[in-house]
């Protein structure tokens, strides 16, 4: 086998066919999400920060939902129609990888926990250690035992079912992430039988392969335990959540950004935050969501998808909606929702206010119980408020209409016509006082007989 080379190319494979039977779930697993990105995106990820050209992905039984998903570009997918082990999942990329002369990286859909640094110490190791396979290994709990000889040498990889009690105590455990030369791979998967008490084609015997054949295999140990954690579970998922979200808001406070609590603080992986911003407890923000600096958000409220420029303070308890942008010093106040809208600088919504499908200019005030009325029962219209429109308490806008700027819209009012611009727009009925008709309502306040 040729040895070391300079910069060898490597080529992804990500294993993403097991049908996750544990995750009672009818959606593919590795489609599950942690803090917005499904697990599979992150290998992905994992495969382009490493600069590998289109990752093979071995898909199984939710094939046409996990490409529905991901999509098409950049990736190559192939299909295990039958789930014999990962190491037969590994055996349906070689007519994806045919002729190609390089090390293999197998990944699997399921760990969105692995760091870039990681794998790159990986392949910094096996060009300096001129080692045909390396393994990454760890001391968290999982299943495959590294078995090393009297001279520290890995010679094999036992799983815990077909472990003996002496193997089975051993605390260097396997995370299925291997850097193999793909001259040694694909006669090694060729070689392995399915004589085990699983009855399937184990990819950890390529290793048991390589050291009966001469070769060398090297193994780089995982910093940190946690990149090696495996999902399969939904109590799984929810500690992949809670480790990324911390690594996300240490991230982010790094960055120049106050998370007041970052225990009670829930921010996507999507989500770009700028410094000097301000985030209180209870807060989610999801989504592709943006957000400048010097913004201040208050306690529990609620962001997906929306576009909050320098200065803006939001909530507490107000919820933005998909598809809202709220330009430089907006201020929005308490129970406020606002669903596809854009709001201009300095416009204010203070309190208990609905606005849905608005264009919104400068400098507008909407009054407490102000309610852009946006949908008919069969479609949602949109409406156009200019700059510096006053639009009083309990006003409905019932769209389509435009406001025009200047304008000036009376509480309680009903609009359901455009309104010029400068215009004071009143939509109620008058307000009529009877002298005298609470005395004349004969008994109205009359003391009720005890009896």
């Amino acid at each position: 086998m040729a040895r070391k080379r300079d910069q060898r190319e490597t080529r992804v494979v990500v294993l993403a066919a097991g049908r996750g039977t544990r995750m009672r779930s009818e959606r593919a697993k590795v489609l599950h999400e942690v803090c917005g990105v499904s697990m599979l995106e992150y290998s992905r990820r994992l495969a382009a920060e490493l600069d590998c050209d289109r990752p093979v992905i071995v898909v199984g039984a939710e094939a046409d939902s996990v490409r529905k998903a991901c999509g098409e570009e950049g990736v190559e997918y192939v299909i295990q129609a039958e789930q014999r082990g990962t190491g037969h999942a590994v055996k349906m990329a070689e007519g994806a990888l045919s002729g190609f002369e390089g090390d293999v990286l197998v990944l699997y859909g399921d760990t969105p926990l692995l760091r870039a640094s990681t794998l790159l110490s990986m392949q910094a190791h096996k060009q300096t250690s001129e080692a045909d396979l390396v393994v990454l290994t760890t001391t968290g709990d999982t299943p495959g035992r590294i078995v090393r000889d009297q001279d520290g040498r890995i010679v094999r990889i036992v799983e815990a079912q077909d472990a003996n009690p002496e193997e089975l105590a051993i605390t260097e455990r396997n995370t299925g992430v291997y850097l193999i030369d793909s001259e040694l791979l694909w006669p090694a998967l060729a070689s392995l039988k399915d004589d085990n008490n699983q009855g399937e084609l184990y990819l950890t015997d390529v290793v048991g392969y390589a050291v009966n054949n001469g070769l060398r295999v090297e193994g780089v140990m995982v910093k940190d335990p946690e990149e090696g954690l495996g999902i399969n579970t939904r109590v799984e998922l929810a500690s992949a959540n809670r480790i990324m979200r911390g690594r996300i808001n240490q991230r982010l406070m790094e960055e120049g950004v106050t998370l007041i609590d970052p225990e009670t603080t829930y921010v996507d992986g999507t989500v770009e935050v700028g410094p000097d911003t301000i985030i209180e407890p209870g807060c989610s923000i999801l989504g592709d969501t943006r957000i400048g600096r010097s913004v201040h958000i208050k306690a529990g409220s609620y962001i997906e998808d929306s576009c909050l420029d320098e200065g803006v303070v939001f909530g507490p308890y107000s919820h933005l909606r998909p598809g809202s942008h709220l330009k430089a010093g907006v201020k929005i106040g308490n129970f406020v929702e606002i669903k596809n809208s854009v709001l201009g600088p300095g416009s204010k919504s203070a309190h208990l206010t609905y606005i849905g499908d608005a264009d919104v200019g400068a400098g507008v005030n909407f009054g407490c119980g102000s309610v852009v009325v946006n949908y008919d029962g069969y479609e949602k219209h949109r409406s156009v408020v200019g700059d510096e429109v006053f639009v009083g308490c309990n006003v409905n806008l019932v769209s389509p209409v435009v406001v025009e700027p200047h304008a000036f819209l009376a509480a309680g009012s009903t609009i359901t016509k455009s309104v010029p611009e400068d215009a004071l727009a009143v939509s109620r009925s008058r307000q009529r006082n009877i002298e005298g008709w609470v005395s004349k309502k004969e008994g109205r306040f009359a003391p009720k007989d005890p009896k």
